[in-house]
C-alpha cells in the first residue's frame, strides 16, 4: 500500500465459476467499514450460478474517508485508487476472456458511489451497473459532462427517500445522467426503508442479471 494508491494491493475475493467460463462476471464494490465478503454475503443472495463475482477490498475498510458529497479533493487519492482498482480488475477480466459487455458493475453504499463514478467516467456497454443507495461522487453543482454512451446497458438504482446518507436528488440526479449517457435506468426510491437493501431490490437485480449475456 502506498500513500498515492492506498488501494491498489488489497485482497480481492471471488465467489463462483471461473470469470473464463461464466455467462457474466460482476465486480462488487463494498460500502464504508464493511468487507470484500460482506458484499460477497449479498452476491450470494442473488442464486445465480453462472455468474463470477469479484469483491476487492478497500484499505481500512473505506474507499474514500468524508461523504461522497463533499469536495473531490478531499476525498483523495482513495477516490482515484479505488476507481484504478476497478479499471484493473476489468483489465484482468478481460484477459481471461470476458468482453466489456460480459462484465457488470455492482455496489452498496460507498461501493455504489465508486461504481456508479467509475461507469459514468468509462461509459461503455456493460452487462449491467448497479448502485445500491448511492449516486455520483461530488458536492452539488457537479459538472455531468461525461464523455461516451452505455448503449442502452441496463442500470439499476435503488435507496430510501429518507437515506441519512445518499440525499434522493442525488440518486435522481444520477439517473438522468445515466439516461442522457444511453443508459436503460430503472430508478426505484423506497418510502421509509433507511440505509440498506430490500428484497425488491435484490428481486430486479436478479432478474436483470438473469438476462445479461449469454456464454461467448
Amino acid at each position: 500500500m502506498s500513500s498515492e494508491n492506498p488501494h491498489g494491493n488489497g485482497p480481492v475475493l471471488r465467489l463462483g465459476p471461473d470469470p473464463g467460463g461464466a455467462r457474466l462476471a460482476v465486480i462488487c464494490i463494498h460500502g464504508r467499514g464493511a468487507s470484500a465478503e460482506n458484499i460477497l454475503g449479498l452476491a450470494r443472495e442473488l442464486t445465480l450460478p453462472d455468474v463470477a463475482y469479484v469483491a476487492p477490498q478497500a484499505a481500512g475498510h473505506t474507499w474514500y474517508p468524508l461523504s461522497f458529497l463533499s469536495p473531490i479533493p478531499q476525498n483523495e487519492p482513495g477516490i482515484s485508487s479505488g476507481l484504478q482498482v476497478i479499471a484493473r480488475i476489468i483489465g484482468e477480466l478481460q484477459g481471461e476472456g470476458l468482453d466489456p459487455e460480459r462484465i457488470g458493475l455492482l455496489g452498496f453504499s460507498q461501493g455504489a458511489c465508486l461504481s456508479l463514478e467509475f461507469a459514468a467516467r468509462h461509459a461503455r456497454r456493460y452487462a449491467a451497473v448497479v448502485g445500491l443507495s448511492g449516486g455520483l461522487i461530488g458536492p452539488p453543482g457537479t459538472p455531468r459532462d461525461y464523455a461516451g454512451s452505455f448503449e442502452n446497458t441496463p442500470v439499476f438504482l435503488g435507496c430510501s427517500d429518507i437515506d441519512a446518507h445518499i440525499p434522493v436528488e442525488r440518486v435522481n440526479e444520477s439517473a438522468e445522467a445515466f439516461r442522457r449517457m444511453g443508459g436503460a435506468v430503472d430508478e426505484r426510491i423506497y418510502r421509509q426503508m433507511g440505509h440498506t437493501v430490500n428484497r425488491d431490490e435484490l428481486d430486479a437485480v436478479r432478474a436483470l442479471l438473469s438476462n445479461g449475456a449469454g456464454p461467448a
